[in-house]
């Protein structure tokens, strides 16, 4: 458990670094095309920090994970289901990852 705490910890860590960097930089009246590169993979290390989370905290409790084309929602299922999160947040964390401008994202990573 010392382990998946640490894990969790760091990813965290990794998500909020993200977060700062992506509010700073959203903050900028006029963005280059760099910065709008950056607020995308600001908002994919964001997201992919989360899916970590939930990766981790499902190998502890069961060790199976979903291995299907459709994984990423089905993470997000299985989480609900385990309740590691609410339906809620399953939800918008499905609304996020399908939004035009993510998948596009998802895409070239």
């Amino acid at each position: 458990m010392d382990k998946l705490l640490k894990q969790i910890r760091a990813e965290e860590e990794n998500v909020e670094i993200a977060l700062d960097n992506l509010k700073q930089t959203i903050k900028r009246e006029e963005k280059t095309v760099i910065e709008l590169a950056a607020i995308g993979t600001f908002l994919h290390n964001i997201y992919n920090g989360v899916e970590n989370i939930l990766k981790q905290i499902i190998v502890a409790k069961s060790g199976e994970l979903p291995m299907s084309d459709t994984w990423h929602k089905d993470l997000l299922n299985l989480s609900a289901s385990m309740r590691i999160v609410s339906e809620e947040l399953s939800d918008e964390l499905y609304k996020y990852l399908t939004s035009d401008i993510f998948s596009s994202i998802l895409m070239v990573s």
